[in-house]
């Protein structure tokens, strides 16, 4: 039975906004996990743009559909944190980091971060990825049902390790299998129905996690700061606000373990659902590569992946349809309102882009792959401001959104070079919402190594 959450100041002709909690505990949450979109589309039928809900021990509100979500996330009047609300999901393993902070902490952070995503160590960036992404394809064994998406996991894992540790000189292959486990276990804990560190529960890994992570980037930090290179960890120890402020040593580690988070999760979801649909669709998969054969070269730098137009917009339709993020988290700090309805303090807030890249209002036979709707002569992402927004918007829009572009193309043009796969047409990725999106059965693709005599023609390095 529906119930109102609270009731609107008198007079103040706002509505109430209405919703159920669910079963007893879990709220809402196995609903969820095991098909969100179909949750938010059963909300949307029955309540419209903003209805309430119970997960993970909490009222929160579904803000859905664009405006809805413009509001909230523009946040015009204040009235919303990021702070409180991812903290309720992740903030025990990933506290300190940019999406967790807020007002002038945030802008302080964020004044200083933006030094390590300029273009100029962008370009640097690329260039230290081409020849890892080479070594780490070299493992791949083409087979029947490879499974791209543990593979890439772990190729965008190496990438990390790499890009942004310098390789992190000195560790052992257990160590760094450590390190790797230790995210697994801190992503997956977003969603612990316990939240109390009992022992064999993923809220316990995910605590255990963090304090292997702060252990190992804390043995490595002092290195970092004697001796500045090219890697984000040094980078992180030196650079500078054009104030001059600086991340003390807490800050760098705070950042480092939410960077390799959302660097990695984020990119590999994306990246094995490219494969999915290219797979499945030969003309779009053969239309990339087409592109990057043209460029003549294993090494493309930053400039040559913005010329990959094709993959750009299967890039883009992707993420459309797999948003890696599908649901960001916000707290009301006062009485606010969303769309005329109250909302009171204290109230938590999904806000929820993956429903709106769904909604056949904005986006025609939303379920189809379609890379054309971001064609210009189509652009069916500007039809509303918010109808595409994988990486959020307002002040906390995704600092990184560029870098994930350029090493989701990088990785897809090499890939594109070596393989050539096939997905069968009626195959649907059973995905997996404990934490964020991941096909559970791994990804199959039919994985196929191309002749190598194209290699001979690609243009030399100078």
């Amino acid at each position: 039975m529906s119930k109102i959450l609270a009731s609107p100041p008198a007079r103040s002709q706002l509505h109430p906004i209405s919703g159920r909690s669910g079963l007893p505990v879990v709220g809402h949450s196995l609903e969820y996990i095991r098909n969100p979109l179909a949750l938010m589309q059963k909300h949307w039928d029955r309540y419209g743009e903003v209805s309430w809900f119970s997960m993970v021990g909490r009222r929160w509100i579904a803000v859905l559909g664009p405006d809805a979500c413009q509001e909230v996330l523009q946040n015009a009047d204040r009235a919303f944190v990021n702070s409180d609300g991812w903290s309720v999901l992740i903030g025990p393993f990933f506290h300190g980091g940019l999406m967790l902070l807020d007002s002038e902490e945030h802008l302080r952070h964020r004044r200083i971060m933006q030094q390590a995503f300029t273009r100029s160590r962008l370009e640097k960036t690329v260039d230290v990825l081409n020849p890892a992404i080479d070594a780490a394809l070299d493992t791949w064994t083409p087979t029947d049902g490879f499974r791209a998406y543990t593979a890439v996991k772990t190729l965008t894992l190496d990438l990390a390790t790499a890009i942004f540790m310098g390789g992190a000189e000195g560790t052992t292959e257990s160590e760094i299998s450590s390190v790797k486990k230790a995210f697994v276990d801190c992503v997956q804990a977003a969603t612990s129905v316990i939240r109390y560190p009992v022992p064999g529960t993923r809220w316990k890994r995910g605590l255990d996690g963090r304090r292997v992570l702060e252990d190992f980037f804390r043995r490595y930090l002092p290195a970092r700061r004697t001796h500045e290179t090219d890697d984000l960890f040094s980078v992180l120890c030196h650079i500078e606000s054009e104030a001059g402020q600086r991340f003390s040593d807490d800050e760098v580690i705070n950042h480092m373990i939410f960077l390799l988070m959302a660097a990695h999760d984020t990119s590999t979801i994306t990246i094995s659902t490219m494969m999915q649909y290219l797979g499945q669709h030969p003309q779009w998969q053969d239309r990339c590569r087409a592109e990057s054969l043209a460029l003549e070269t294993s090494t493309p730098s930053y400039a040559d992946l913005d010329g990959l137009g094709s993959l750009d917009l299967v890039m883009k339709e992707c993420l459309r349809i797999v948003s890696p993020v599908p649901v960001m988290a916000r707290r009301a700090v006062r009485d606010t309102q969303v769309q005329g309805h109250f909302v009171p303090a204290g109230t938590y807030a999904a806000v929820a882009p993956h429903f709106t890249h769904h909604m056949s209002q904005y986006w025609p036979d939303p379920e189809r792959f379609d890379p054309e709707r971001f064609a210009e002569h189509r652009r069916e992402d500007k039809v509303h401001r918010y109808a595409w927004e994988p990486f959020g918007g307002g002040v906390h829009k995704c600092l990184g959104m560029h870098f994930a572009g350029a090493e989701i193309k990088a990785i897809m043009h090499h890939v594109l070079l070596r393989f050539d796969w096939h997905v069968d047409a009626d195959y649907v990725a059973p995905l997996n919402f404990t934490s964020l999106p991941f096909p559970s059965d791994g990804q199959p693709v039919d994985l196929r190594r191309r002749p190598l005599i194209q290699a001979e023609s690609l243009r030399p390095e100078t």
